[in-house]
């Protein structure tokens, strides 16, 4: 009994699709970075740590979602050809 399937799966995913989603991540990296680094200079640091732990906790479901999306777009099923 043979357990092979008559698909062959086949992930069409290259850099340049996710490149945009990429950048968009390091952006948010360096703003939140940027603007602890702004609140460090405060009379409370706390709010820095706490401003950059928040804006990455935050962000992070929604570039997960962003790269799980992307990938399920590009995996597709092809036929095998019978012989």
């Amino acid at each position: 009994m043979s357990s092979s399937s008559p698909f062959a799966v086949r992930c069409t995913l290259t850099f340049g699709d996710i490149y945009g989603q990429i950048l968009a991540w390091m952006a948010v990296i360096f703003v939140s970075l940027a603007s602890g680094l702004a609140l460090m200079g405060s009379s409370k640091p706390l709010f820095a740590l706490v401003g950059v732990g928040l804006i990455l906790v935050l962000s992070l479901p929604f570039l997960l979602f962003a790269f799980v999306t992307t990938l399920l777009n590009h995996i597709q099923l092809e036929p095998k050809s019978g012989a």
